[in-house]
């Protein structure tokens, strides 16, 4: 179980998330979903200790970091770095081999194995800068299935790819929660995340509604994240409890 208590996460003491309390149940699957701004990524941020809280806490239920996979969306990546899409797979277990070690040949065969369950069977050689965006989606999901962690958080992981490859990652996302690891990803997709995601935090910089998907995302509830969304005024006070 992860559990957030009173999390006020800022940004020059003006908050991205404002005193959010919940609980993300173990092996649950839950879509986070909100207006532009409301502070979706800053939450994945803090969850995976990139971002510190202002106030409150984060009880990882005794996670360690190698229990938890993270990635982040597209335009935070840097593909200039030639590097082979094997490699990027294997980064995966970096924690088991360090900078000055090398990969067993079971390693890279579980790579391997991982990249054919993604479909680029054959890309282990190609340098990861000549792939499309689906494709490096799924190289960036297979060093996720290498990672082994029973937290996965998955930042925008569909933005701007194809049908199809959409359609098996989200496949890979349902076999993760049967195998009852905890799955948080950020989307914008509403009838994506009410085919295929249980459970919604509706976030708005504040919790706007957190539970099953069906009574989150109302008509009301959208309505008012849209009203909270543009009712934001970024030059207001600063919040004393974010100092």
């Amino acid at each position: 179980m992860l559990r957030v208590s009173n999390l006020t996460v800022a940004y020059d003491r003006h908050p991205a998330v404002h005193h959010l309390d919940g609980v993300f149940a173990s092996g649950s699957l839950t879509a986070i979903v909100g207006p532009n701004g409301a502070g979706k990524s800053t939450l994945l941020k803090t969850l995976v200790g990139l971002k510190r809280p202002a106030s409150g806490s984060v009880d990882l239920g005794g996670l360690k970091s190698r229990d938890i996979a993270y990635l982040p969306q597209a335009a935070e990546l840097d593909l200039h770095f030639p590097i082979a899409v094997a490699d990027v797979v294997l980064m995966g277990r970096w924690s088991a081999f360090g900078a000055f070690g090398g990969a067993s040949r079971v390693m890279r065969d579980r790579a391997a194995r991982a990249l054919e369950a993604v479909g680029l069977n054959g890309f282990a050689e190609r340098v990861v800068g000549t792939l499309s965006v689906g494709q490096l989606q799924r190289a960036l999901f297979a060093r996720l299935m290498l990672q082994d962690a029973s937290l996965i958080l998955l930042d925008e992981p569909f933005s701007a790819i194809d049908a199809k490859t959409t359609a098996d990652l989200l496949d890979l996302v349902r076999r993760w929660h049967d195998e009852k690891r905890t799955v948080i990803a950020v989307l914008h997709d509403l009838p994506q995340v009410r085919a295929h995601f249980p459970s919604t935090l509706l976030l708005a910089r504040e919790c706007l509604g957190w539970g099953a998907t069906p009574d989150v995302l109302t008509p009301a509830n959208l309505d008012r994240a849209r009203s909270v969304a543009e009712a934001w005024d970024e030059s207001a006070e600063v919040c004393a409890k974010a100092a």
